[in-house]
């Protein structure tokens, strides 16, 4: 295992060059630098590094992409796009950071304690209708 922090251990690394085709779940911390084709779900962090190429939908407590996503990306706490991010598909979270630099096509969905931004915004009073009518 590569110790980042005190609070992080990488469990598994797909390496630069590797491919690996599949459902990956994982306990901790997974960063992929090579190619990367299924489902992953991590109850930590996704780390899909500079190198990386995934085409899968992710759920985790936390995503970071600096590489190519396409799919949908779920994560608990916080999902970062780092500058060298190329992302095609939905992003659903609390907290998203994007860095100048990424390329990304989709929706993007930031919640609240597990409500879509329309149950948060009418629980304030407020009726939404976006069907133009």
């Amino acid at each position: 295992m590569v110790k980042l922090r005190d609070d992080e251990t990488v469990n598994s690394i797909i390496g630069e060059g590797s491919e690996f085709v599949g459902d990956f779940s994982v306990n901790g911390l997974i960063r992929i630098d090579g190619k990367f084709e299924g489902k992953i779900k991590s109850a930590g962090k996704v780390l899909i590094g500079r190198t990386g190429k995934v085409k899968t939908d992710i759920k985790a407590q936390s995503v970071v992409v600096g590489g190519t996503v396409i799919g949908n990306i779920e994560a608990e706490d916080k999902v970062i796009l780092l500058s060298t991010a190329r992302v095609v598909g939905d992003v659903r979270t609390p907290s998203l950071v994007i860095e100048e630099g990424v390329i990304f096509e989709g929706k993007c969905t930031i919640t609240r304690e597990g409500k879509s931004p329309k149950e948060i915004v009418e629980e304030e009073g407020f009726k939404v209708d976006i069907s133009g009518k």
